[in-house]
């Protein structure tokens, strides 16, 4: 019966990620469904919007990779696995996993988890490390991309006994929804990121990395403009650089080479992201590594903004090309620059038509609710 399940999530940080959002999703749904729910983590900005009363939050450095503090983690989690009498545990990274395939395998609970990103390996020992994810009795990847990621390279870690299978990641569509923002909120940003809403906003979000392509976003504005003229729109390009001070200094010299500096803004933080997705044109997504989901394609699509993101991983399955968005190929910039110059020409009956069709999309296949009730019943179904 779903009032035994009693589900303990073990993840390094609630932040605001896809994983971290995924778990904190989950863990609100269950009590709603007379189940109990359990977070361990060390810490993160989430965790004040956690409602205590329904979720019971535990403390432990499972962000670690230091293999006595693993061991140590996992000896803490048998003692809680015992005490709430848990029914199953689900591990979100790959360090913890570790801490909670021993406990479960101790203490005889189901083990779950969801591999949230591709995990590099360039040697042996990493992919050992990496395969902790496959050791569980249901693996649950996040987009069929991460799906045929685990089949191709983890496919020896796999056998009948185990259930691998895709719940697509998702959002919360009520919080992301074009109607809901107030003119006034989005003055007061604007304001904020020092813009005058006289010209369309080209919003590139996402962490300050290599991988996350800011560079070829400003090599593609560059381009655009050799058509369009200087300063023909904003480009804003919103993410911490979480310590990368020489990456962002590269970022500022690319922007000050191709003379871009009224043109491009730096936004280190935005607390309302389905604001910032209002007050934006247009959406960019230019990773040039393969995103697991991409979490900015399914954002601005729910707020009824045209995405252009990079043609691999998991953009190919949440955005339907020149339908809810646009697809351009990976890591070339005269490809996105020819993207962006596109749907600057588009007229607003167009761009209204793919802002309804990229809503539509998300609800049927990408929202939260769905998610978490698809999650639900595969907790049901291991440990009935």
């Amino acid at each position: 019966m779903s009032s035994d399940l009693k589900v303990l999530q073990v993840i390094p940080k609630l932040g605001y990620g896809g994983a971290e959002t995924g778990c904190y999703d989950i863990a609100h749904y269950l009590p709603e469904n007379n189940c109990k729910s359990f977070i361990v983590t060390s810490g993160g900005e989430l965790l004040k919007f956690v409602d205590r009363k329904k979720v019971k939050i535990f403390r432990l450095p499972v962000q670690s990779k230091n293999p006595l503090l693993i061991l140590i983690n996992a000896f803490i989690l048998i003692g809680i696995i015992l005490v709430y009498n848990i029914s199953l545990v689900h591990a979100r990274s790959r360090a913890p996993a570790w801490s909670c395939l021993l406990a479960t395998k101790i203490t005889g609970r189901k083990f779950v988890t969801t591999f949230h990103g591709t995990y590099n390996f360039k040697s042996n020992i990493k992919k050992i490390y990496n395969s902790v994810m496959t050791r569980a009795d249901l693996i649950i990847a996040g987009s069929n991309f991460i799906f045929s990621h685990i089949k191709k390279n983890y496919s020896k870690y796999l056998n009948d006994k185990k259930k691998l299978m895709v719940i697509f990641r998702g959002i919360n569509v009520d919080y992301f929804d074009p109607t809901t923002k107030l003119d006034n909120d989005e003055k007061k940003l604007l304001n904020e990121w020092k813009i005058k809403k006289d010209k369309k906003i080209i919003l590139l979000p996402g962490r300050l990395t290599g991988w996350k392509g800011q560079e070829i976003f400003i090599e593609a504005v560059n381009l655009a403009n050799i058509e369009l003229g200087y300063e023909a729109f904003y480009a804003v390009i919103l993410g911490s650089d979480q310590g990368r001070d020489l990456y962002k200094k590269k970022l500022f010299r690319l922007t000050e080479q191709h003379r871009l500096i009224n043109q491009v803004k730096f936004i280190d933080h935005c607390k309302d992201m389905a604001l910032a997705y209002k007050v934006s044109d247009i959406v960019v997504s230019a990773s040039i590594e393969p995103e697991a989901f991409g979490r900015v394609s399914v954002e601005a699509q729910s707020m009824e903004k045209p995405i252009i993101a990079s043609n691999i991983g998991g953009s190919n399955e949440t955005v339907i090309d020149e339908k809810t968005g646009f697809l351009f190929e990976s890591n070339n910039a005269k490809s996105l620059s020819k993207k962006i110059l596109k749907v600057l020409s588009m007229d607003e009956v167009s761009l209204q038509s793919i802002g309804k069709e990229g809503r539509k999309n998300i609800i049927q296949k990408f929202n939260v609710e769905k998610m978490c009730f698809s999650t639900y019943s595969e907790y049901k179904r291991i440990i009935n």
